[in-house]
């Protein structure tokens, strides 16, 4: 992943912000892909360094981190949670589920707000 070294002074997190970073992020790597094991670890990296990349170029004063998980589609069910202890007027979080016809997607934002 390329490196940005940018003097950060905007604090704010928009989780709408970010959920749209995202997932166009996933559009342009999954569009009308079906799952395909052989694939996944390629596609979620991508994923993750393309939004990653995007979130820093906005240039706003955060460390991120992110999580995702691909799961084939069938008639079991998936369940994840987080939990964070940080504060809620500064830093914060966005979900994104992305699903088609063969799989499910999800992905994690979690930024913290860089004070000095």
């Amino acid at each position: 992943m390329e490196e940005y070294h940018r003097h950060c002074e905007e604090v704010g997190f928009s989780a709408d912000e970010a959920h749209n970073i995202v997932k166009e992020c996933i559009d342009g790597v999954l569009g009308g892909e079906d799952y395909n094991q052989n694939n996944i670890n390629q596609w979620t990296a991508s994923i993750v360094e393309q939004s990653l990349t995007h979130l820093v170029k906005l240039g706003k004063a955060y460390k991120y981190i992110v999580t995702c998980a691909v799961v084939q589609r069938s008639a079991y069910g998936f369940h994840t949670a987080s939990s964070c202890f940080w504060d809620t007027t500064s830093d914060g979080t966005c979900t994104v589920r992305w699903e088609n016809r063969t799989m499910n997607f999800f992905f994690n934002v979690f930024a913290i707000a860089i004070v000095l």
